[in-house]
C-alpha cells in the first residue's frame, strides 16, 4: 500500500478520535455545570417564591447531643420560697406555686419586668428565658436554656406564670432540667438554608414569607421517664410570628404536641 495513503488514514483516524474525545469532554463539562446549578436551586426557587430571608451563617457550625434528667422537688426547695406556697405534694416534678403578693403587671409586658422576680425568688430562675405572653390562654411562658440555648417546648424544663382579669400574675408551674450532660463529640450541623430548603419542599413555607428570624436550640428527640435526650434545632421565624423547628442534625421538621416531640418526614 502507498505509505501516503498509510499516513492519510492514520491523520483523518487520529481528527476522527480527537473529534470524539472533545465531543466526550463537552458532556461531562456539562453535567458538571449541571450539578453545580443543581445544588445552588435552592436560592433561585425561593427567589422565585418571593420568599426574604434573614443573613444566614456563613460558617459551618459543630454541636452534639445533650441529655438531661427532670428534677424532682422536694420540701427543702420549697423552704427556699419567699412569700410563696407551694400547692403540691413533694415529691414532684412540677413546682405548683401560688403568690403570697400578686405581682402587677404594666399594660405592656417586657420581660424586664420579670427579671429581679426571676433571678431572686424563683429556684434556678436565672436559668430560664422568655417565650411568649399568651393573651388568650392568659399565661406568660419561659423556657430554661442550656448555655443561653432554649429547650423549645419541653414540658421538663419551663415555668408558666397564670396572669388574672387584674393583669396580676397570682401563680406559676414549674420544671427544671437538671444533670444535663454532653452525649456525643461535635458534628457539623445542617446549614440553616438547608433547614429552609426542607421547609420549602414541604409546603410549609409559603410564597412572599418572609424569614424574619433563625436561631439554634435543642428539643426532645428521645424522652423516658427517668431521663431525655436532646438534638440541637433550627428555629425559623417566619414573618415575625410563626415558629418552625427543623432538627439541625437529621433534617426532619419537628411538630410539637403536649406530651412529646414529633417529626415530620
Amino acid at each position: 500500500m502507498d505509505w501516503s495513503k498509510i499516513k492519510t488514514i492514520f491523520i483523518i483516524t487520529f481528527l476522527i478520535l480527537d473529534v470524539y474525545l472533545l465531543f466526550q469532554f463537552m458532556k461531562i463539562r456539562d453535567a458538571n455545570k449541571y450539578e453545580v446549578i443543581t445544588e445552588t436551586s435552592i436560592e433561585d426557587k425561593l427567589k422565585a417564591d418571593e420568599i426574604k430571608y434573614v443573613e444566614l451563617p456563613k460558617t459551618p457550625i459543630k454541636d452534639q447531643y445533650l441529655s438531661a434528667k427532670p428534677k424532682t422537688f422536694t420540701k427543702a426547695d420549697m423552704a427556699k420560697l419567699k412569700d410563696q406556697r407551694a400547692t403540691n405534694v413533694e415529691p414532684s416534678s412540677t413546682l405548683v406555686v401560688t403568690l403570697d403578693n400578686p405581682i402587677q403587671l404594666g399594660s405592656k409586658f417586657q420581660p424586664a419586668d420579670l427579671a429581679s422576680f426571676l433571678k431572686e425568688d424563683i429556684l434556678y430562675g436565672d436559668h430560664y428565658q422568655f417565650w411568649e405572653k399568651d393573651d388568650k390562654k392568659h399565661t406568660i411562658t419561659y423556657f430554661q436554656q442550656y448555655e443561653s440555648y432554649p429547650l423549645y417546648e419541653n414540658i421538663n424544663g419551663m415555668i408558666t406564670f397564670t396572669v388574672n382579669e387584674d393583669n396580676q400574675i397570682t401563680s406559676y408551674q414549674q420544671t427544671y432540667l437538671e444533670e444535663v450532660q454532653k452525649l456525643t463529640a461535635k458534628e457539623e450541623l445542617l446549614p440553616p438554608l438547608k433547614a429552609i430548603e426542607t421547609l420549602h419542599q414541604k409546603g410549609i413555607l409559603k410564597p412572599k414569607s418572609k424569614i424574619t428570624k433563625i436561631e439554634l436550640g435543642y428539643s426532645t428527640l428521645i424522652q423516658l421517664a427517668a431521663s431525655q435526650a436532646l438534638a440541637p434545632t433550627w428555629r425559623i421565624v417566619v414573618n415575625d410570628k410563626e415558629s418552625l423547628f427543623v432538627n439541625a442534625f437529621e433534617g426532619q421538621i419537628i411538630e410539637f404536641n403536649s406530651k412529646e416531640n414529633s417529626k415530620v418526614e
